[in-house]
Protein backbone atom coordinates (compact mmCIF):
# COMPACT_ATOMS: atom_id res chain seq x y z
CA UNK A 1 0.00 0.00 0.00
CA UNK A 2 1.27 3.47 -0.91
CA UNK A 3 2.39 5.37 2.18
CA UNK A 4 4.12 8.45 0.73
CA UNK A 5 1.96 11.47 -0.11
CA UNK A 6 2.41 15.20 -0.47
CA UNK A 7 -0.62 16.06 1.63
CA UNK A 8 -2.61 14.21 4.29
CA UNK A 9 -5.98 15.73 5.15
CA UNK A 10 -7.81 14.65 8.30
CA UNK A 11 -11.54 14.96 7.72
CA UNK A 12 -13.69 14.26 4.66
CA UNK A 13 -16.22 17.03 5.21
CA UNK A 14 -16.84 20.21 3.25
CA UNK A 15 -13.46 21.83 3.82
CA UNK A 16 -11.45 18.61 3.64
CA UNK A 17 -12.87 17.53 0.29
CA UNK A 18 -12.57 21.03 -1.16
CA UNK A 19 -8.94 21.32 -0.08
CA UNK A 20 -8.14 17.86 -1.43
CA UNK A 21 -9.59 18.69 -4.83
CA UNK A 22 -7.69 21.98 -5.02
CA UNK A 23 -4.37 20.43 -3.99
CA UNK A 24 -4.92 17.54 -6.39
CA UNK A 25 -5.43 19.97 -9.27
CA UNK A 26 -1.94 21.28 -8.58
CA UNK A 27 -0.51 17.81 -9.00
CA UNK A 28 -0.19 17.04 -5.30
CA UNK A 29 -0.59 13.47 -4.13
CA UNK A 30 -3.41 13.74 -1.60
CA UNK A 31 -4.72 11.31 1.01
CA UNK A 32 -7.93 12.10 2.91
CA UNK A 33 -8.54 10.19 6.14
CA UNK A 34 -11.88 10.06 7.95
CA UNK A 35 -13.08 7.92 10.83
CA UNK A 36 -16.63 7.80 9.49
CA UNK A 37 -18.05 5.27 7.05
CA UNK A 38 -18.91 7.87 4.38
CA UNK A 39 -17.68 11.37 3.52
CA UNK A 40 -19.68 14.58 3.83
CA UNK A 41 -22.32 13.53 6.35
CA UNK A 42 -22.85 17.06 7.64
CA UNK A 43 -23.28 18.33 4.08
CA UNK A 44 -26.13 15.88 3.57
CA UNK A 45 -27.82 16.96 6.80
CA UNK A 46 -27.55 20.68 6.17
CA UNK A 47 -30.28 23.05 5.08
CA UNK A 48 -33.03 20.54 5.68
CA UNK A 49 -31.43 18.27 3.08
CA UNK A 50 -31.06 21.09 0.54
CA UNK A 51 -27.64 22.45 1.65
CA UNK A 52 -27.48 26.22 2.06
CA UNK A 53 -24.12 26.12 0.30
CA UNK A 54 -23.25 29.85 0.29
CA UNK A 55 -24.56 33.38 0.64
CA UNK A 56 -24.28 36.17 -1.91
CA UNK A 57 -23.64 38.79 0.81
CA UNK A 58 -20.57 37.41 2.54
CA UNK A 59 -18.28 39.78 4.43
CA UNK A 60 -16.00 39.64 7.47
CA UNK A 61 -18.77 41.11 9.64
CA UNK A 62 -20.69 37.83 9.25
CA UNK A 63 -18.10 35.90 11.28
CA UNK A 64 -17.16 35.53 14.95
CA UNK A 65 -13.48 35.04 15.77
CA UNK A 66 -10.85 36.08 18.28
CA UNK A 67 -9.08 37.49 15.21
CA UNK A 68 -11.89 39.25 13.30
CA UNK A 69 -9.65 40.16 10.36
CA UNK A 70 -8.48 36.58 9.78
CA UNK A 71 -11.23 35.65 7.33
CA UNK A 72 -10.72 38.59 4.96
CA UNK A 73 -7.92 37.23 2.81
CA UNK A 74 -9.44 33.83 2.03
CA UNK A 75 -12.95 35.22 1.49
CA UNK A 76 -11.65 37.83 -0.94
CA UNK A 77 -9.65 35.32 -2.99
CA UNK A 78 -12.31 32.61 -3.21
CA UNK A 79 -15.67 34.32 -3.28
CA UNK A 80 -19.26 33.04 -3.29
CA UNK A 81 -19.31 33.71 -7.04
CA UNK A 82 -16.43 31.27 -7.52
CA UNK A 83 -18.25 28.46 -5.77
CA UNK A 84 -21.48 29.32 -7.61
CA UNK A 85 -19.57 28.98 -10.90
CA UNK A 86 -18.45 25.50 -9.84
CA UNK A 87 -22.03 24.55 -8.94
CA UNK A 88 -23.20 25.74 -12.35
CA UNK A 89 -20.48 23.72 -14.11
CA UNK A 90 -22.07 20.61 -12.66
CA UNK A 91 -25.56 21.66 -13.73
CA UNK A 92 -26.83 21.86 -10.17
CA UNK A 93 -29.98 23.95 -9.98
CA UNK A 94 -30.35 26.21 -6.97
CA UNK A 95 -32.68 28.81 -5.55
CA UNK A 96 -32.06 32.06 -3.73
CA UNK A 97 -34.01 32.75 -0.56
CA UNK A 98 -34.19 35.77 1.70
CA UNK A 99 -30.95 37.45 2.80
CA UNK A 100 -28.96 36.05 -0.15
CA UNK A 101 -29.09 32.42 0.95
CA UNK A 102 -28.53 29.85 -1.81
CA UNK A 103 -29.94 26.31 -1.58
CA UNK A 104 -29.89 23.30 -3.88
CA UNK A 105 -33.20 23.01 -5.71
CA UNK A 106 -33.09 19.25 -5.38
CA UNK A 107 -30.75 17.66 -2.83
CA UNK A 108 -27.69 18.39 -0.69
CA UNK A 109 -26.29 15.18 -2.13
CA UNK A 110 -25.56 17.08 -5.34
CA UNK A 111 -22.98 19.25 -3.56
CA UNK A 112 -21.31 16.20 -2.04
CA UNK A 113 -21.33 14.38 -5.39
CA UNK A 114 -19.73 17.45 -6.99
CA UNK A 115 -16.93 17.57 -4.42
CA UNK A 116 -16.28 13.84 -4.74
CA UNK A 117 -16.18 14.18 -8.53
CA UNK A 118 -13.64 17.00 -8.19
CA UNK A 119 -11.54 14.78 -5.94
CA UNK A 120 -11.69 11.89 -8.41
CA UNK A 121 -10.62 14.13 -11.29
CA UNK A 122 -7.68 15.31 -9.20
CA UNK A 123 -6.57 11.79 -8.26
CA UNK A 124 -7.34 12.18 -4.55
CA UNK A 125 -7.27 9.02 -2.44
CA UNK A 126 -10.09 8.76 0.13
CA UNK A 127 -9.82 6.48 3.16
CA UNK A 128 -13.06 6.25 5.17
CA UNK A 129 -13.39 4.10 8.29
CA UNK A 130 -9.81 4.99 9.19
CA UNK A 131 -8.80 5.44 12.82
CA UNK A 132 -5.70 7.52 13.46
CA UNK A 133 -3.62 6.12 16.29
CA UNK A 134 -0.82 8.68 16.32
CA UNK A 135 0.77 11.66 14.57
CA UNK A 136 4.47 12.49 14.69
CA UNK A 137 6.44 15.49 13.41
CA UNK A 138 9.48 14.32 11.50
CA UNK A 139 12.27 16.27 9.86
CA UNK A 140 11.17 19.39 7.93
CA UNK A 141 11.68 17.56 4.64
CA UNK A 142 9.62 14.53 5.63
CA UNK A 143 6.96 16.46 7.49
CA UNK A 144 4.53 14.24 9.38
CA UNK A 145 3.96 10.56 9.99
CA UNK A 146 0.31 9.66 10.50
CA UNK A 147 -0.22 6.25 12.04
CA UNK A 148 -3.48 4.44 11.40
CA UNK A 149 -4.71 1.02 12.45
CA UNK A 150 -3.45 -0.37 9.18
CA UNK A 151 -0.49 1.65 7.94
CA UNK A 152 1.76 4.68 8.57
CA UNK A 153 1.53 7.52 6.06
CA UNK A 154 4.22 10.15 5.49
CA UNK A 155 3.59 13.62 4.07
CA UNK A 156 5.25 17.04 4.32
CA UNK A 157 1.84 18.73 4.72
CA UNK A 158 -0.87 17.84 7.26
CA UNK A 159 -4.28 19.54 7.10
CA UNK A 160 -6.71 19.49 10.04
CA UNK A 161 -10.21 19.61 8.55
CA UNK A 162 -12.14 17.80 11.25
CA UNK A 163 -14.81 20.44 11.87
CA UNK A 164 -16.22 21.39 15.26
CA UNK A 165 -17.97 19.25 17.85
CA UNK A 166 -21.56 20.24 17.06
CA UNK A 167 -24.05 17.65 15.79
CA UNK A 168 -22.25 14.55 17.11
CA UNK A 169 -24.74 12.43 15.17
CA UNK A 170 -22.85 13.57 12.05
CA UNK A 171 -19.65 12.06 13.46
CA UNK A 172 -18.22 15.24 15.00
CA UNK A 173 -15.45 14.74 17.58
CA UNK A 174 -12.82 16.96 19.28
CA UNK A 175 -10.01 15.10 17.51
CA UNK A 176 -8.83 18.19 15.62
CA UNK A 177 -8.43 20.14 18.87
CA UNK A 178 -6.35 17.30 20.28
CA UNK A 179 -4.04 17.37 17.26
CA UNK A 180 -3.57 21.12 17.66
CA UNK A 181 -2.81 20.65 21.35
CA UNK A 182 -0.24 17.99 20.56
CA UNK A 183 1.74 20.57 18.59
CA UNK A 184 1.35 23.32 21.15
CA UNK A 185 -1.33 25.25 19.26
CA UNK A 186 -3.93 26.70 21.67
CA UNK A 187 -7.67 26.22 21.31
CA UNK A 188 -10.20 28.96 22.05
CA UNK A 189 -12.77 27.37 24.40
CA UNK A 190 -15.49 25.82 22.18
CA UNK A 191 -19.21 26.29 22.85
CA UNK A 192 -22.39 25.54 20.89
CA UNK A 193 -23.48 28.08 18.28
CA UNK A 194 -26.57 28.51 16.10
CA UNK A 195 -28.49 26.64 18.77
CA UNK A 196 -31.95 26.99 20.41
CA UNK A 197 -32.29 28.46 23.89
CA UNK A 198 -33.78 26.62 26.82
CA UNK A 199 -35.60 28.75 29.40
CA UNK A 200 -35.84 28.99 33.17
CA UNK A 201 -38.47 26.70 34.80
CA UNK A 202 -40.80 29.61 35.61
CA UNK A 203 -40.65 30.90 32.04
CA UNK A 204 -41.11 27.41 30.64
CA UNK A 205 -44.44 27.09 32.46
CA UNK A 206 -45.68 30.21 30.68
CA UNK A 207 -44.05 29.64 27.28
CA UNK A 208 -44.49 25.90 26.71
CA UNK A 209 -48.18 26.31 25.74
CA UNK A 210 -47.00 28.65 22.95
CA UNK A 211 -45.07 25.84 21.21
CA UNK A 212 -45.48 26.08 17.46
CA UNK A 213 -46.13 29.83 17.32
CA UNK A 214 -43.76 31.72 15.03
CA UNK A 215 -43.45 35.51 14.78
CA UNK A 216 -40.97 37.97 13.35
CA UNK A 217 -38.86 39.41 16.17
CA UNK A 218 -35.73 41.37 16.89
CA UNK A 219 -33.48 39.65 19.41
CA UNK A 220 -30.60 41.50 21.06
CA UNK A 221 -27.80 40.19 23.23
CA UNK A 222 -24.81 42.27 24.22
CA UNK A 223 -24.11 44.70 21.38
CA UNK A 224 -25.64 42.65 18.55
CA UNK A 225 -29.19 42.20 17.34
CA UNK A 226 -30.92 40.20 14.62
CA UNK A 227 -34.37 40.43 13.06
CA UNK A 228 -35.89 37.21 11.73
CA UNK A 229 -38.48 34.60 12.70
CA UNK A 230 -38.73 33.44 16.30
CA UNK A 231 -40.23 30.03 17.08
CA UNK A 232 -41.62 28.97 20.46
CA UNK A 233 -40.88 25.32 21.31
CA UNK A 234 -41.74 22.95 24.14
CA UNK A 235 -38.23 23.44 25.51
CA UNK A 236 -37.76 27.16 24.94
CA UNK A 237 -36.99 29.50 22.04
CA UNK A 238 -35.76 28.72 18.55
CA UNK A 239 -36.08 29.94 14.97
CA UNK A 240 -33.48 31.75 12.82
CA UNK A 241 -33.34 34.88 15.00
CA UNK A 242 -32.62 32.85 18.14
CA UNK A 243 -29.99 30.74 16.39
CA UNK A 244 -28.21 33.87 15.19
CA UNK A 245 -28.22 35.47 18.63
CA UNK A 246 -27.12 32.26 20.36
CA UNK A 247 -23.66 32.40 18.79
CA UNK A 248 -23.03 35.71 20.56
CA UNK A 249 -24.85 34.96 23.81
CA UNK A 250 -22.82 34.51 26.98
CA UNK A 251 -24.12 32.18 29.69
CA UNK A 252 -26.08 34.07 32.32
CA UNK A 253 -26.65 37.13 30.16
CA UNK A 254 -30.15 38.46 29.42
CA UNK A 255 -31.74 38.59 25.98
CA UNK A 256 -34.07 41.38 24.88
CA UNK A 257 -36.84 40.47 22.43
CA UNK A 258 -38.92 42.90 20.38
CA UNK A 259 -42.06 41.02 19.31
CA UNK A 260 -43.24 43.85 17.04
CA UNK A 261 -40.00 44.92 15.32
CA UNK A 262 -41.56 46.52 12.24
CA UNK A 263 -44.14 48.58 14.11
CA UNK A 264 -44.55 51.13 16.87
CA UNK A 265 -46.87 49.89 19.61
CA UNK A 266 -47.33 53.34 21.15
CA UNK A 267 -48.40 54.90 17.84
CA UNK A 268 -50.65 51.92 17.10
CA UNK A 269 -52.53 52.18 20.39
CA UNK A 270 -52.76 55.97 20.34
CA UNK A 271 -54.16 55.93 16.81
CA UNK A 272 -56.68 53.24 17.77
CA UNK A 273 -57.67 55.19 20.88
CA UNK A 274 -58.54 58.24 18.77
CA UNK A 275 -60.56 56.29 16.21
CA UNK A 276 -62.30 53.70 18.43
CA UNK A 277 -61.73 54.56 22.11
CA UNK A 278 -64.05 51.81 23.42
CA UNK A 279 -62.05 48.99 21.87
CA UNK A 280 -60.11 46.79 24.27
CA UNK A 281 -56.33 46.61 24.19
CA UNK A 282 -56.41 42.93 23.22
CA UNK A 283 -58.54 43.53 20.14
CA UNK A 284 -55.90 45.93 18.80
CA UNK A 285 -52.97 43.63 19.59
CA UNK A 286 -54.73 40.56 18.18
CA UNK A 287 -54.59 42.09 14.69
CA UNK A 288 -50.81 42.08 14.80
CA UNK A 289 -49.76 39.23 17.13
CA UNK A 290 -51.10 35.74 17.96
CA UNK A 291 -53.61 36.02 20.82
CA UNK A 292 -51.97 33.21 22.80
CA UNK A 293 -48.71 35.14 22.73
CA UNK A 294 -50.41 38.39 23.74
CA UNK A 295 -52.11 36.65 26.67
CA UNK A 296 -48.79 35.20 27.80
CA UNK A 297 -47.14 38.61 27.83
CA UNK A 298 -49.89 40.75 29.41
CA UNK A 299 -52.35 40.17 32.26
CA UNK A 300 -56.08 39.93 31.56
CA UNK A 301 -56.92 43.18 33.35
CA UNK A 302 -54.70 45.16 31.01
CA UNK A 303 -55.82 43.24 27.91
CA UNK A 304 -59.49 43.87 28.69
CA UNK A 305 -58.95 47.54 29.40
CA UNK A 306 -60.82 49.91 27.01
CA UNK A 307 -58.40 52.16 25.15
CA UNK A 308 -59.97 55.32 26.56
CA UNK A 309 -59.24 54.04 30.07
CA UNK A 310 -55.64 53.01 29.38
CA UNK A 311 -53.34 54.97 31.70
CA UNK A 312 -49.86 56.19 30.75
CA UNK A 313 -48.45 53.53 33.06
CA UNK A 314 -50.60 50.87 31.37
CA UNK A 315 -49.49 52.07 27.93
CA UNK A 316 -45.87 51.93 29.00
CA UNK A 317 -46.34 48.39 30.31
CA UNK A 318 -47.80 47.22 26.99
CA UNK A 319 -44.93 48.82 25.10
CA UNK A 320 -42.29 47.24 27.33
CA UNK A 321 -43.85 43.77 27.29
CA UNK A 322 -44.07 43.74 23.48
CA UNK A 323 -41.06 45.80 22.38
CA UNK A 324 -38.61 45.02 25.18
CA UNK A 325 -39.26 41.58 26.63
CA UNK A 326 -36.26 40.86 28.83
CA UNK A 327 -35.61 37.17 29.42
CA UNK A 328 -32.63 35.26 30.75
CA UNK A 329 -32.25 31.90 28.98
CA UNK A 330 -31.61 28.87 31.14
CA UNK A 331 -28.99 27.75 28.64
CA UNK A 332 -28.88 26.23 25.17
CA UNK A 333 -29.79 22.82 23.83
CA UNK A 334 -26.07 22.13 23.50
CA UNK A 335 -23.99 20.44 20.84
CA UNK A 336 -26.72 17.90 20.12
CA UNK A 337 -28.72 20.40 18.09
CA UNK A 338 -26.13 23.16 17.55
CA UNK A 339 -25.39 23.73 13.88
CA UNK A 340 -21.87 25.04 14.50
CA UNK A 341 -19.17 25.33 17.13
CA UNK A 342 -18.07 28.76 18.34
CA UNK A 343 -14.36 28.80 19.20
CA UNK A 344 -11.80 26.26 18.07
CA UNK A 345 -8.13 26.21 17.07
CA UNK A 346 -6.71 29.68 17.63
CA UNK A 347 -6.45 31.24 14.18
CA UNK A 348 -4.09 33.90 15.51
CA UNK A 349 -1.42 31.20 15.23
CA UNK A 350 -2.05 30.65 11.49
CA UNK A 351 -1.41 32.53 8.26
CA UNK A 352 -4.63 34.07 6.95
CA UNK A 353 -3.32 33.65 3.39
CA UNK A 354 -2.24 29.99 3.45
CA UNK A 355 -3.91 28.57 6.62
CA UNK A 356 -0.47 27.26 7.68
CA UNK A 357 0.62 27.28 11.30
CA UNK A 358 3.15 30.01 12.07
CA UNK A 359 4.91 27.82 14.60
CA UNK A 360 4.62 24.34 13.08
CA UNK A 361 5.71 24.33 9.39
CA UNK A 362 3.55 22.08 7.24
CA UNK A 363 0.60 22.04 9.64
CA UNK A 364 -2.61 23.57 8.29
CA UNK A 365 -6.13 24.03 9.70
CA UNK A 366 -9.25 24.90 7.70
CA UNK A 367 -12.99 25.22 8.07
CA UNK A 368 -14.97 25.01 11.29
CA UNK A 369 -12.16 23.47 13.35
CA UNK A 370 -10.64 26.96 13.45
CA UNK A 371 -11.91 29.73 15.72
CA UNK A 372 -14.13 31.10 12.94
CA UNK A 373 -17.92 30.88 13.15
CA UNK A 374 -20.29 32.22 10.52
CA UNK A 375 -23.85 33.42 10.80
CA UNK A 376 -26.77 31.25 9.83
CA UNK A 377 -27.36 31.38 6.09
CA UNK A 378 -24.53 29.70 4.16
CA UNK A 379 -21.67 31.65 5.72
CA UNK A 380 -20.06 28.62 7.36
CA UNK A 381 -20.01 26.67 4.11
CA UNK A 382 -18.46 29.64 2.33
CA UNK A 383 -15.74 29.76 4.99
CA UNK A 384 -15.16 26.05 4.39
CA UNK A 385 -14.76 26.60 0.65
CA UNK A 386 -12.61 29.73 0.97
CA UNK A 387 -10.26 28.49 3.68
CA UNK A 388 -9.92 25.13 1.91
CA UNK A 389 -9.15 26.82 -1.39
CA UNK A 390 -6.49 28.97 0.28
CA UNK A 391 -4.79 25.96 1.86
CA UNK A 392 -5.14 24.00 -1.38
CA UNK A 393 -2.97 26.57 -3.15
CA UNK A 394 -0.23 26.28 -0.53
CA UNK A 395 0.13 22.66 0.59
Amino acid sequence: MKTEYDVVIIGAGASGLMCAAQAGKRGRRVKVLDHGPKPGRKILMSGGGRCNFTNRRVSARNYISSNPHFVKSALSRYRPEDFIDLVRQYGIRFSEREHGRLFCASSAGQILDMLLAECRKSGVSLAPKTSITGIEKQTPARGFRVRTSGVSINAPSLVIATGGVSMPVSGATPFGYKVAGQFGVPVVQPRPGLVPFTVQPADKTVLAPLAGISVKARVSTGSVSFKEQLLFTHRGLSGPVILQASSYWQSGAPVVIDLFPDGNMEELLETARRSRPKRHVKSVLAKHLPMRLVQARLDETLLNCPLHSLSRQGLKQVINEIHAWNIQPGGTEGYRTAEVTVGGIDCRRFSSKTMESRGVPGLYAIGEVLDVTGWLGGYNFQWAWSSAWAAGQAV
